[in-house]
């Protein structure tokens, strides 16, 4: 039997940390998609606010999953 898989790009921030964006993101195609095999994070990102400090990570990512 073949195995077909999918890949989709999402992005996602989050205040504390570039791990929690990716962890966010994740966390949030899981519940509407099945057989997620991976992540491939091809952009960070960060928001500053007018004093120069980081206020938002946001994260560009691949996602792939598997076909039924």
């Amino acid at each position: 039997m073949n195995t077909f898989a999918k890949t989709i790009e999402i992005v996602a921030e989050s205040s504390s940390s570039i791990e929690d964006a990716v962890q966010q993101g994740l966390t949030r195609a899981a519940r509407t998609l099945d057989g997620i095999k991976g992540a491939w994070v091809s952009d960070i990102k960060a928001r500053t606010g007018p004093d120069g400090q980081i206020t938002v990570w946001r994260v560009c990512m691949r996602v792939s999953f598997v076909l039924d």
